[in-house]
This record gives C-alpha cells, structure tokens and sequence, in this order.
C-alpha cells in the first residue's frame, strides 16, 4: 500500500507540467483518473518517438493512471465530470486562465458540489496580474526568469536548460503545494484553490543571485562552467574528458592540493589562499589546475578525489548515466509491460520509504482505456455506456484489454 493510498485525483491537464505532478502522486500510491480530449488526447500522444504508434514521451510520465476520453463541451460530458469530481479529493488542470470556467468546471463551479475539493490550477503566468491571460511555456519561463541570462558563456547566445526545469519544477512545486492543502484538509475538512505558474515556481530558486542583487545590486551573469561563487567548483578539462570539481569549501580545497594534485604551495600561494582570492583569480586557478589534470585520464583523477574525500564526478552522457551501475543497483531504470509498446524501459521512483514504498504498477494508459470501467463504477448501464460512445460525449479504447 503506498502513503497516498485512498487519495483520488481527477488529472485534467496534459503536456508535461501536470502530467508530472500526478505521475509522482500515482507512483505514491494515489488514484489517478486522466480525463483526456476525445480527439487525441493529451496533446503529449502526438509527440515522438513511437512504438507501434504509441508516444514514448506519454508513456514516460502518465504510468499509473487511468484514462477516460471525454467530451467536456457537452451537456453529458460535463455531467459525467461532475459525478466524478464528487467524489474526487484533488483536480490537476493547466488550462489557460479562463477556460475552465467557459466550460463549467472552475474551482468555484465544483466547489459548489464538492466543497473539500482541493483544485490545482497550473498555467503559464498565474489566476491574477496582467500577463494571466497570455500562454505559457517552459522555454518562455527561462527566458523572463533571467535563467538564460546565466546560462551558458558570457557574451554569447543564452543558453537554455538541457530538461525542461520549469515545467517539472512546477509539477514539483504542484506536489508538494497539494500534500500540504491536504494535510490542511484532514484537519479542518475545507479544501481550496491552488494557483502556481511556470514563470513564477522557479524565482525562489535563485537564492545566491538574489543575496547579491538584493544586497548590492550585483546582476548575475553567464559564468559556463563554473561556478558564479565558489572556486574551484566547475568543470576541469583532463586528458581524455572533463570532471566536475566541487572544492565548496576551504578543507576540500586544502585536501585537493595536497592529496589529489600535490601541490600543497598552492594553499599559501596568496592568489589562492582563500575563496575570494580563487574567485579574483579564476583565470588563472583554472590555468594552474588543468595543467595538472590533462597528464592523467577521468578515472585517475576521480580515483584519487574519492580516497581524499573530495568531491568529485564524471561528466556523463544521458546514455552513460542510464547505464550507471549506481542508479542500476538502486531501480532507477525499470522496465515495464505496455499492451501496444511491449516491453519498454522507463526512470524509475527517486523516492524510497521504509514503509510504503513508490510502485509501478501499470504503465501509461491508452486514450480510454478506462473509460467504460469509469462509467460502470458511477452506475452507468452499458446500453447507457455505449450511447455515450455513439454521441461522441465519450470514447473507448479500440484496444480491447483487460480493465485494470
């Protein structure tokens, strides 16, 4: 049984975002039910690559969840939703701001039926101010952060992030905000709204930079690959490949000099003495510091940091790191059965409780999957059932499986 065992969720976004944030609540054990576009679906089914014409990109992040395919714009859909949303403990929707409510399902709209739902609404800018009205994506999010703007080499073209951290911080940020509205919920048995955007969840992140502008006016720019104020704590080219190098503190540095590279002049050489002076002098620390690294290969050197304690990692590719015997030991690549996909490896559950543990339990499901077995569950005949099918208000898989 895991933690969130008995928790219903109603998941009526797509794309990434809110995908993520109920995938990472199914994976702890509560229940999703994926209310999908009966044409298409979740626009993520379109996205590559594909496998017997199923999207690996939904398959990475919608396992352990159910699908119905329906119809919102119809009287019969919106009811049908409403049956579901009474007995629902949680909604996900990333609409932009205002469709919710011309389609009758805002928060206010269910709270009138449900007045413990707890509605999650994650859009590109917020409910409110003056930008709520416009779309919002991740890479419009690194950009008006200023996330870009320290990203990459000073004086170039700014450089976004590698994955998409806006998107998957809010689905994060969406997580952790719905587990405290339902703690707040088990004490006092009121639910509430909950609104967060993507071009807002990752300010707070920006802790050190805020420190030096809010104190000084100090703007953080580009600093590639190091790092914008510890030394040397960044990238180090060596003889075969690069290593990344994480001197945080004054003990690893001295440790470095003298138990990695020895050269322990280094720690009373007064352009190095201190972090600040390493900071004033990173041109020519780094100079100093790969002219040693590049004689030995990665393995030496992060042989030698590992003996003196000094942290230290290999620059590995994606393909590397999923081959990781670590990350391998621990199940973070797992491999799941899918109906149409067949066997297909996925990342696995970053989190590990002693006593209720995150599962895979079945992997993405295909556009309606579930819907007949939803409809049975709120007393649906199945003459009703396949009315609904013929009208359009509904849709069922054309894959016949066994509901589970």
């Amino acid at each position: 049984m895991g933690a969130l065992d008995g928790l219903k969720i109603i998941d009526l976004s797509q794309i990434m975002a809110g995908p993520y944030c109920t995938m990472v609540l199914a994976d702890l054990g509560a229940e999703i039910i994926k209310v999908e576009k009966v044409n298409g679906g979740d626009d993520t089914r379109l996205t590559g690559p594909f496998v017997n014409g199923e999207s690996i990109s939904f398959f990475q992040i919608n396992r352990n969840k159910k699908s119905i395919a329906l119809n919102l714009k119809t009287e019969e859909g919106k009811k049908i939703f409403y049956l579901l949303a009474e007995e629902a403990d949680v909604i996900v929707e990333n609409f932009r701001p205002g469709v919710t409510a011309s389609l009758g399902i805002d928060y206010q709209a269910i709270k009138n039926i449900n007045d413990g739902i707890i509605y999650c609404s994650i859009s590109g800018f917020g409910q409110t101010g003056p930008y709520s009205h416009k779309g919002g994506f991740d890479l419009v999010a690194q950009g008006m952060t200023g996330l870009m703007s320290m990203t990459g080499e000073k004086g170039k073209r700014p450089f976004k992030s590698g994955v998409a951290v806006y998107d998957i911080g809010a689905g994060i940020t969406a997580v952790y905000s719905i587990l405290a509205a339902y703690v707040h919920k088990m004490k006092t048995g009121k639910g509430q709204q909950i609104d967060l955007s993507l071009a807002e969840i990752g300010l707070p992140w920006f802790a050190w930079e805020a420190a030096a502008y809010f104190t000084n006016g100090k703007v953080p720019e580009a600093t590639g690959h190091r790092h914008r104020s510890l030394a040397p704590y960044q990238a180090f080219k060596t003889k075969d490949s690069y290593l990344m190098l994480g001197c945080a503190n004054q003990r690893n540095w001295e440790k470095f000099c003298i138990d990695v590279i020895e050269k322990p002049e280094w720690i009373k050489n007064p352009l190095f003495i201190d972090n600040a002076k390493r900071m004033e002098n990173i041109e020519v620390l780094e100079s100093e510091i790969e002219s040693v690294l590049v004689l030995q290969d990665n393995n030496y050197w992060l042989t030698r940091c590992e003996k003196a304690g000094v942290p230290a990692g290999p620059i590995n590719t994606f393909d590397e790191a999923m081959k990781d015997p670590h990350y391998l030991e621990r199940g973070m690549i797992q491999e799941i059965e899918h109906p149409v996909i067949g066997k297909m490896k996925t990342v696995g559950i970053p989190t590990f409780f002693s006593e209720t543990p995150g599962e895979i339990r079945t992997p993405a499901p295909l556009l309606g999957q579930h819907t007949d077995q939803i409809l049975s569950a709120l007393n649906f005949s199945d003459a009703e059932i396949e009315q609904f099918e013929k009208k359009g208000v509904t849709k069922s898989s054309s894959h016949k499986i066994s509901a589970t």
